[in-house]
């Protein structure tokens, strides 16, 4: 593999590109997006550090979406061919792929949800959960804190809201005591009423063996 330092807000890989490597987030965050006219961007999901993405392109030559970084980032890309090698020698290792493409489709079906069904207010609230949960997973959130270095734009983009509709959301949760952003920190209070207002079920996330209940999920490893 081979190991760059990436700017913030610099693209990756782009729509209609033919990669040849997979991307292997190692720090910082990026973002899977589509744009439309005049600029319009849909963000289809946030990417942290120990995500992989790109693993379609073994299969599907042209990318359909773009990846781009949100922060500063150091990104792994990690030739086609040595995956296909490393996946026929260890087929265990061909399964872990696939089954973290099964969860990213499981990923994807909550957000079409959340979109579609959930209000502003909720979707603000799953989301917290959903990347609370994926950062705890890996060691980089504990005690109802994680990282959330993105912008209320980024935000907007993701959940189909304007930066102001955003914003007023936050300063209602800030308001019911639900949460603090300090620092590109997360800080969440209420937990459980966070739980119980987006009605957050972590089943799409797969994290069995990590978590055992609503009470079990916040806490550290």
């Amino acid at each position: 593999m081979r190991i760059k330092n990436l700017g913030a807000r610099h693209d990756i890989v782009r729509v209609g590109d033919q990669p040849t490597h997979c991307f292997l987030i190692l720090e910082g965050w990026a973002c899977r997006y589509k744009l439309l006219s005049q600029g319009r961007r849909q963000i289809l999901s946030f990417h942290t550090p120990g995500d992989i993405h790109g693993i379609q392109s073994l299969y599907i030559p042209t990318m359909d979406d773009s990846l781009a970084t949100l922060t500063k980032a150091m990104v792994a890309f990690i030739p086609h061919d040595s995956l296909r090698e490393l996946m026929a020698r260890f087929p265990n290792i061909a399964a872990a792929f696939w089954r973290n493409m099964l969860i990213n489709a499981g990923i994807f079906r909550e957000w079409l949800v959340s979109l579609g069904r959930r209000s502003a207010f909720e979707q603000v609230a799953h989301l917290f959960c959903e990347l609370y949960l994926k950062q705890q997973a890996v060691g980089l959130a504990g005690d109802y804190r994680c990282p959330l270095p993105i912008t209320q734009a980024d935000l907007a983009d993701a959940l189909g809201l304007t930066p102001v509709h955003i914003n007023r959301i936050l300063q209602e949760m800030r308001a019911q005591t639900l949460i603090m952003l300090r620092s590109h920190v997360l800080v969440i209070k209420g937990w459980d009423e966070l739980l119980r207002v987006s009605e957050f079920d972590s089943t799409y996330l797969h994290l069995e063996g990590r978590v055992n209940d609503a009470s079990l999920i916040a806490r550290a490893d």
